[in-house]
């Protein structure tokens, strides 16, 4: 009985989606598929339906949760919210500049520039992050947005959040807590494609660059990096840096911002001494790949940064 009403309902559903399959042996696949649905428990059907809870797309978990009386009473709780949050997030959506939910999950690009977004709609951003595999390029500005909105987005990041996004640029508030949420995301797996992320202007002091230099320096692909118009001195440079490695050792090659070729750090609180320890690690062989730095507007002297140019042949600055 099972068989036959989980068959009803994926066909049903199948119809609804317009791709009931005319090849016999699709047919057969489908079929397959749907006896095999049809022997898991309830329980294991009520596992399924929670991991099928997409609030962009939540077809899928209320067909599933008709193909039996047992999982439609099992999951009358879960019903509501789902349609709570698919509202919400068809909001946030046109707020976005999407029209409907579709088109932000096939987008490529988010673009936030001043729409007014709440902590709670940057909240909801953040845990649709597992369901954006399009996702390429994200920009957020929202000046006007509460101090801990970014806090509450990279808090809702999860592993493997955000596959496809090669580049974020951010400059809206993010603080110490925010980059601190930030490098847990990422230690989470979040974001394991990103090349350029910019966070320029976001109130990150050295504590919060010390949180978040660990998990900048696991980020294999990452190729360009923007802190400038941040708190942080050399302090937090000393955390992004490597410390030299040990005299007569090869420099790394993986890890540590192997890949890193600009570094912006201009207007920071960067000082000679941090200087002079970034140029010891350069001609170490530390940030193996770099090819341009820039240091202007921080409260380094000109001879500092000299120092730190000459420390790589043709290092580029400003």
């Amino acid at each position: 009985m099972l068989g036959a009403l989980v068959k009803l309902q994926v066909r049903a559903f199948s119809a609804t989606r317009g791709f009931i399959p005319r090849d016999p042996r699709a047919a057969d696949d489908l079929w397959r598929r749907e006896m095999a649905l049809s022997k898991l428990s309830g329980d294991e059907q009520g596992i399924l339906f929670v991991q099928l809870c997409n609030v962009l797309d939540p077809g899928i978990a209320v067909a599933l949760s008709s193909v039996s009386n047992e999982l439609r009473a099992a999951t009358q709780a879960l019903l509501q919210p789902l349609k709570t949050g698919h509202e919400a997030a068809a909001a946030l959506c046109r707020k976005l500049g999407h029209r409907n939910c579709k088109t932000l999950r096939e987008a490529q690009t988010i673009y936030c520039w001043d729409k007014g977004l709440t902590v709670e709609e940057l909240k909801l951003l953040g845990t649709l992050g597992s369901v954006l595999p399009a996702l390429k390029t994200l920009t957020l500005y929202e000046p006007a947005v509460d101090p801990d909105g970014m806090q509450q987005l990279a808090a809702e990041l999860g592993a493997g959040a955000l596959p496809a996004v090669t580049w974020i640029m951010i400059m809206t508030h993010v603080g110490d807590a925010g980059a601190s949420a930030l490098a847990a995301a990422l230690g989470q797996g979040a974001l394991p494609r990103l090349k350029i992320l910019t966070l320029s202007i976001v109130a990150i002091g050295d504590a919060g660059l010390v949180a978040l230099a660990p998990a900048l320096r696991r980020q294999p692909a990452l190729e360009r990096l923007a802190l400038d118009g941040n708190s942080f001195g050399d302090e937090g440079l000393a955390a992004l840096v490597a410390p030299p490695p040990p005299a007569g050792a090869p420099p790394p090659t993986t890890g540590g911002l192997a890949k890193l070729k600009q570094l912006d750090l201009r207007f920071t609180k960067i000082t000679d001494a941090g200087c002079a320890a970034l140029a010891a690690a350069l001609d170490s062989g530390a940030l193996p790949a770099l090819e341009k730095i820039l240091l202007y507007g921080t409260r380094a002297s000109a001879t500092a940064k000299a120092a730190v140019y000459a420390a790589r042949a043709n290092l580029e600055g400003e």
